[in-house]
């Protein structure tokens, strides 16, 4: 009855969803990974001027954990002033369909809730 009890408990190690939010999880994950997709490659201040409200810390952060996981590649440009870009991986390119349906899900549950005034596209 252990055993069974043991394998029945859910943890990164044996949840492929757990280990999906691992990944993808967080407040500014997803939305970064969405602008990137819209704007196929960013600067760091394109994309923190278009994340209202995140913090330089976490867009740091977030950024590099993406990137660290390989759904991010980040660009150094050797040039003055220094330039780097982002942009998403060919690894991150499979994510995308579920983006879009959780984009339109989104949508429809402003909408419904009469939050139209405030979409972001």
């Amino acid at each position: 009855m252990k055993e069974l009890k043991e394998l029945e408990m859910i943890n990164k190690n044996n949840c492929v969803m757990v280990h999906a939010m691992d990944i993808i999880g967080g407040k500014w994950r997803l939305p970064i990974l969405w602008k990137l997709y819209q704007n196929k490659t960013m600067r760091y201040n394109e994309l923190k001027r278009s994340l209202v409200g995140i913090t330089n810390i976490m867009l740091t952060r977030s950024l590099r954990s993406l990137e660290e996981s390989g759904l991010v590649n980040r660009v150094e440009f050797d040039q003055i002033p220094p330039r780097v870009e982002y942009s998403l991986t060919v690894n991150c390119q499979e994510l995308v369909p579920a983006l879009e349906v959780i984009y339109g899900w989104g949508y429809e549950r402003m909408r419904k809730e009469n939050l139209e005034n405030g979409i972001e596209v």
